[in-house]
């Protein structure tokens, strides 16, 4: 019988310690100085080796989170990366670009807040500041939605539109952010040429079955025709008994398949539709979750550019899901 078990690609610690030793000591969980864009000094889950992640590349990092195939996940890797970085001391700015189907302000709990959308800026109604939808829970987080529900995008909003936006947030004069995160729309139509047109960086988002890497191929081939050569997934949905079975692909066939860097591997959880329908991500749960701790796993790799790898092992003898974080 075999497992999989993950490790870092590069030396550097940046996966969990499955010891949980931090949990015994309530200090270990106090970062030795305050985050220089937030006012929380305490984190309640668990950060690796209690140091902040080292950014990687120049600033903002334009990140576009894709798949091709609807229902993977993309809007709740968003939410959980995205307030995953803030809670990190970073700024981010997500911009939901699924025109005709919004949910990424429903998974945040701000579909209350957003009065104004980037067809209003564009219009000349508003401000982008006055667009932009600050979190409460984590003031370094912000959203920004291209339109309404049952709205008619202007007929000249495309790829060019979107990098006219890309730029006014850089050009702010709050600052530019760490981070801008794209909620690229399903399919590979005009919203996903959109969607992608401003990026230098992709996360694929797949799940372990053979539509999903079919839809995921095809993406990553658009992708590097348009340029982004940075391209990791996450593997979302993993369940470890249906591997076992062999009724799963493994992480290890699905990169083999795909040839991508592994950014994290998400496990099924039932916490996922609680989280959905209260508008309160995995990543703020407490105590937090499997899946949540693996989105926090994956926004610290995504700071400092770092990858995972899988390797097929023999099963330990206690078996479970932290066999993938080499426990």
């Amino acid at each position: 019988m075999f497992s999989l078990q993950l490790f870092p690609a590069n030396p550097k610690p940046t996966f969990l310690n499955t010891s949980f030793k931090p949990l015994l000591n309530p200090q270990a969980l106090k970062c030795p100085k305050p985050y220089p864009k937030s006012k929380h000094t305490l984190i309640s889950s668990v950060l690796q080796w209690n140091r902040k992640p080292e950014l990687a590349g120049e600033t903002p990092r334009v990140v576009v989170i894709t798949s091709g195939k609807g229902g993977v996940g993309k809007t709740t890797t968003t939410a959980n990366v995205g307030l995953s970085l803030a809670r990190l001391g970073f700024s981010v700015v997500a911009i939901d670009a699924d025109v005709g189907l919004r949910n990424l302000d429903l998974l945040l709990g701000l579909e209350n807040r957003v009065n104004y959308t980037v067809v209003e800026v564009l219009n000349g109604d508003c401000r982008l500041d006055q667009a932009l939808v600050r979190d409460k829970r984590w003031s370094n987080f912000q959203l920004l939605c291209i339109s309404k529900p049952r709205s008619k995008l202007p007929i000249g909003f495309g790829g060019k539109a979107l990098v006219w936006l890309v730029d006014a947030l850089k050009a702010r004069e709050e600052g530019s952010p760490d981070f801008i995160l794209i909620d690229c729309p399903a399919g590979i139509d005009a919203g996903f040429i959109t969607a992608i047109t401003p990026a230098n960086e992709a996360v694929l988002v797949t799940t372990p079955d053979i539509t999903s890497l079919r839809d995921a191929d095809r993406v990553t081939g658009l992708l590097e025709c348009d340029g982004i050569r940075d391209i990791k997934m996450i593997v979302n949905r993993v369940r470890t008994d249906m591997i076992k079975g062999e009724d799963m692909m493994s992480v290890l066939d699905v990169q083999e398949m795909l040839g991508l860097a592994l950014l994290g591997v998400i496990p099924e959880d039932s916490e996922v539709i609680r989280s959905t329908n209260r508008g309160y991500p995995l990543v703020l749960n407490k105590p937090p979750t499997l899946a949540g701790l693996a989105f926090e796993q994956a926004a610290w790799r995504l700071v400092e550019q770092d990858s995972m790898k899988a390797v097929m092992v023999e099963e330990p003898k206690k078996g479970g899901f932290f066999s993938f974080f080499g426990g």
